[in-house]
């Protein structure tokens, strides 16, 4: 499945999370204006790259740049659907997260749900040379928090039948599961590349834990979930009288 969008209306403008959306488009269309050998050099640059991680030295300008690439390895892609899946997902459930955190309690969560899910990919592949780059495991802490915090937000997604509509529980259960199992079935080959299913399960375990630690007020989310009770109510009002707005164009006379 893959997310179209979610019916779970703001009121908060979410300019963090764009913020961080085009800050990823930035990077990556300045490494890709650079060509091919450029992109390599600068992913090199960016990516975490566990081997040095294991092995860092911090009395050199190297090992102190090398212990900032957890960090600058969120905002690195490999590749334009690297890139465009990655900020879709922040763009479909990101604004939820970041209205209800507030704006700076989100960085904090999103910059700690990122390192949590490096840390996990270098638990599991310590002696990997190649650099882990992307947004993703961040973004599986974004999800993490989603789903804890708003899990019957409907969700429409993309599925083999066409769009369906389902609980954000049902649609972010069934996508951790594919990434633990996926986990699994890569242990011991983590080493070779690939997708880094195991920094998107630990990102996601980090959300669901970071969520409670930075949650606002027990007083503060009874408001949000009445205020969020009332704005699914005027959602579903206005979607029902699209519909019979629609219904009446094509019903004949």
């Amino acid at each position: 499945m893959f997310p179209v969008r979610d019916l779970n209306p703001t009121r908060v403008f979410p300019f963090v999370t764009w913020t961080i959306i085009a800050l990823n488009v930035v990077v990556w269309v300045f490494a890709w204006s650079l060509g091919p050998q450029g992109i390599d050099v600068f992913v090199s640059l960016l990516g975490l790259v566990p081997r040095r991680l294991i092995a860092l030295d911090l009395s050199t300008p190297a090992g102190l740049w090398t212990l900032a690439t957890p960090l600058t390895s969120m905002f690195m892609h490999g590749g334009w659907m690297h890139l465009l899946g990655n900020v879709w997902f922040l763009h479909v459930f990101g604004d939820n997260v970041e209205e209800h955190l507030g704006h700076a309690r989100y960085v904090v969560f999103y910059v700690l749900a990122g390192l949590c899910a490096a840390l996990t990919h270098v638990v599991l592949s310590p002696f990997g040379t190649l650099p882990l780059v992307g947004a993703s495991g961040a973004i599986a802490g974004v999800l993490g928090a989603y789903m804890l915090r708003f899990p019957r937000a409907p969700i429409l997604a993309w599925f083999v039948i066409g769009v369906v509509e389902v609980p954000a529980f049902v649609f972010l259960f069934v996508w951790f599961g594919y990434q633990l199992l996926m986990t699994w079935g890569s242990l011991g080959s983590m080493e070779q590349g690939g997708v880094a299913f195991a920094a998107h399960a630990g990102g996601f375990v980090a959300g669901l834990a970071l969520e409670r630690l930075l949650a606002p007020t027990r007083e503060a989310l009874i408001r949000e979930r009445a205020e969020r009770r009332h704005r699914l109510a005027e959602s579903r009002a206005r979607r029902v009288q699209e519909h019979r707005e629609r219904r009446r164009w094509l019903d004949p006379d």
